[in-house]
């Protein structure tokens, strides 16, 4: 990946964090955009949320794509950037996937994960 992506990436990962920390309210749910991973173009960015509450996580989504026009108008005026990429929204498992691998290896050798 260019160092340009990786600057843009970061970038969008921030802004997006304060804009819906500051703009959208969730219900008994805890939301945080894990990473942003925009195309090479910079016309489309893949934004993984998770959220706290797994059962929570199909209304996040469905709450953060109602507001995708005015996340992208925001970050429109916030960024300069040539363009203002168009938000596609994923639920993001990889802590519910760790947290099951490490189960995983628990059950098979008891102690693993334990100080020594």
């Amino acid at each position: 990946m260019k160092h340009r992506q990786l600057r843009v990436n970061e970038l969008l990962r921030r802004e997006l964090s304060s804009i819906v920390a500051r703009e959208i309210t969730f219900e008994n749910a805890l939301v945080t955009i894990n990473q942003v991973n925009v195309a090479a173009d910079l016309k489309k960015a893949h934004v993984f949320v998770s959220v706290l509450k797994p059962e929570m996580g199909a209304k996040v989504i469905e709450k953060l794509e109602a507001h995708r026009a005015e996340l992208q108008a925001a970050i429109g005026r916030d960024l300069t950037i040539k363009y203002t990429p168009q938000l596609v929204f994923h639920l993001d498992e990889s802590i519910a996937r760790g947290s099951r691998v490490i189960e995983i290896m628990r059950d098979i050798d008891p102690t693993s994960g334990q100080p020594e």
